[in-house]
């Protein structure tokens, strides 16, 4: 796999979470083809390892590591392997999700409310805060957090999801204004509905008060976009091609954020 545009991606060195599926599996692999050098981290080793082959297999460079990323141990590992294998970490993107259950407050559990908001939002700020020290020393780097159309509205998902994707934009646009004079940018994609793999883990009640509302506005969701219309949105946030792009929250939802 060698570069294919003037990303400037070439030879960099790429962690993408949740890469072992769907949005991260497309960035891996969209990365790879520019000629980066990607660590596919994933909770699911087999799926993560048949990214890796893959990449492999096409020419490309990339080694996976598994396990919980709110676990500061796994952080630990996932830097490390960037650092030890590749010499250090250019770009960053934190990807993996879960879903809720759709729940309104009213019906949000203790434990839904937690492990949402700790795989959502706590991930990929231990991610980032361990990354920084490296980019910081390289003198840059690009951070790009995968948002949602919920982190947008509250009317495309259970509350503890919209609370996550919120604040992951709060993290976003922190990170932009306090990194922007020691190179680092920081962006989120905000993605509409896509075919992906993303699990709830959860039992959706359809009688319950959030399904009976959010029922009435997905409607206006407007067609299903492909995992690689989002890694193409990641790649260029990602690039040189984006070097002045800084704080941006860019939709890719064929409209939908605009009705």
């Amino acid at each position: 796999m060698g570069a294919t545009s003037g990303t400037g991606l070439s030879g960099r060195s790429v962690v993408v979470t949740g890469a072992a599926s769907g949005i991260g599996r497309a960035a891996a692999l969209r990365f790879a083809a520019e000629g980066a050098r990607v660590v596919v981290a994933d909770l699911n080793a087999d799926g993560a390892g048949s990214v890796v082959d893959e990449i492999r297999s096409a020419g490309g460079t990339a080694v996976a590591v598994t396990g919980d990323l709110s676990d500061g141990a796994v952080v630990d590992e996932v830097v490390a392997t960037a650092v030890d294998t590749f010499g250090g970490i250019d770009v960053l993107v934190n990807n993996a999700g879960v879903m809720d259950s759709m729940s309104a407050p009213v019906d949000v559990t203790d434990a839904e409310w937690d492990r949402v908001l700790r795989i959502n939002l706590t991930a990929p700020f231990l991610l980032t805060r361990a990354v920084l020290p490296h980019m910081l020393s390289a003198g840059g780097g690009a951070v790009v957090n995968t948002a949602s159309e919920a982190a947008l509205r509250g009317s495309a998902a259970g509350t503890a999801y919209t609370v996550s994707k919120h604040g992951l934009l709060g993290l976003t646009r922190s990170l932009a204004v306090m990194y922007r004079d020691q190179g680092i940018r920081a962006n989120a994609i905000v993605p509409g509905g896509t075919m992906t793999g993303i699990a709830t883990g959860l039992e959706v009640d359809r009688e319950a008060h959030g399904p009976a509302v959010l029922g009435r506005y997905m409607v206006n969701m407007g067609r299903i976009s492909e995992p690689e219309e989002q890694a193409a949105a990641i790649v260029f946030l990602a690039s040189d091609a984006a070097s002045s792009v800084n704080g941006v929250v860019l939709p890719v939802d064929n409209g939908w954020s605009a009705v």
